[in-house]
């Protein structure tokens, strides 16, 4: 009986030792004004969510080294102060080197032994600027609202141009390239893979170069499934509808009707008599928040006056759709078909968001593109 004891207990040291020694990634460095403070390393996967896989204990002078599995593939991980994060990819075994001050440690770290990390710093950098540019606009009440509407879609639109050409063409392989294309702000997504058919040809080719390098991998896969769907939501057809001359003359308008977050069928018609405000939109757009508060601000002013918004949202998820828009005040409802409706379709949306301007008889009186001040309008239409 000793012998065998002994012999499992030896066995369990060898064992252990084996899994000290399995591949595993280093990320090291020091993080200043951090004192009693905890550092997590974790792991941002897509299908547990974020998994914490080493921690330290800060001291006085804020030196640290944590470690992780070698992943099969490049994934993402941060390191996390409280709400202070450093964003970083790992593909093998290699030693990456952070240093930081705790108080600007999100944006004013260093980072070496990783190109890839070193532009998603910068990637990072470039998008606090254009998320506070896009406050600057949404706060000017100068502008009108659909002067800021047009200068914050100008300031995405040239953000996605340059980084879409400086740090993802001819790269597409790399962690950085897809770290850039699921950028978020203000939770929204900058790159739009629902409704832009250019965006949903830079997710393509970010699938097709991880299809090859990395094949049936979740993210692989994950872009694949997101290009195939942008594919489905963009593409163009030839629409056939029989169209009622007489409803037509009746109502001046393409009636609709889509449930609202209670469920209940809200139809445009039913807003004879009241100007209203028809706006397509998706709630996981880039600038979607801003926009919101623009739209409350509209609202408020004129909603007593006889304003009212019919919002359709073409979120691809309902769930999503029900949690941002539950607390709005105006209508608001769901397309679950999204740009696949032919009523939809029927409005020839070739951007999103894009909103009409109805009359009190249900008359089409304009469209976001023909109209220079949204307030004007309305002011003259009640």
């Amino acid at each position: 009986m000793k012998k065998y004891s002994s012999f499992l207990f030896i066995a369990l040291v060898a064992l252990a030792g084996c899994r000290d020694k399995e591949p595993q990634f280093t990320v090291e460095g020091r993080i200043t004004e951090a004192r009693d403070t905890t550092l997590y390393l974790e792991h941002l996967t897509l299908t547990e969510g974020v998994v914490a896989i080493d921690s330290a204990r800060l001291d006085e002078t804020g030196d640290f080294r944590l470690h992780g599995p070698r992943p099969g593939n490049p994934e993402f991980y941060r390191l996390r102060i409280g709400g202070q994060v450093v964003n970083l990819s790992i593909d093998s075994t290699e030693t990456i080197s952070v240093r930081a001050t705790l108080p600007r440690m999100a944006l004013g770290y260093q980072v070496e032994g990783s190109g890839n990390c070193d532009t998603i710093r910068r990637l990072a950098l470039k998008l606090d600027t254009l998320g506070r540019r896009l406050h600057q606009v949404a706060d000017d009440r100068s502008l009108t609202l659909a002067e800021r509407e047009v200068q914050m879609q100008q300031l995405v639109r040239d953000y996605k141009t340059e980084v879409k050409l400086h740090y993802i063409q001819n790269r597409y392989e790399r962690a950085s390239s897809y770290y850039a294309m699921f950028q978020t702000i203000g939770g929204q997504m900058v790159f739009d893979p629902v409704s832009d058919p250019s965006d949903v040809t830079w997710f393509s080719a970010l699938a097709n170069s991880w299809e090859m390098l990395y094949p049936g991998t979740v993210r692989t896969e994950n872009l694949h499934n997101i290009a195939l769907q942008g594919h489905r939501n963009t593409r163009r057809h030839v629409i056939q509808i029989d169209m009622d001359n007489e409803k037509v003359q009746e109502t001046g308008i393409i009636d609709m009707g889509f449930p609202d977050v209670s469920g209940r069928e809200r139809r445009l018609s039913d807003l004879r008599g009241q100007v209203v405000l028809l706006d397509f939109t998706s709630y996981a757009l880039s600038g979607s928040q801003e926009r919101t508060l623009a739209l409350r601000e509209l609202y408020n002013r004129y909603h007593a006056r006889g304003l009212e918004i019919y919002q359709v949202s073409l979120d691809a998820q309902q769930h999503y759709w029900k949690t941002v828009s539950e607390q709005l005040p105006w209508v608001c409802v769901w397309d679950g078909e999204g740009l696949e409706n032919d009523i939809v379709r029927l409005y020839n949306l070739q951007a999103l968001p894009t909103w009409f301007l109805i009359d009190r008889g249900l008359n089409l009186v304009g469209r976001m593109e023909m109209v220079n001040s949204l307030e004007e309008e309305i002011e003259q239409l009640l």
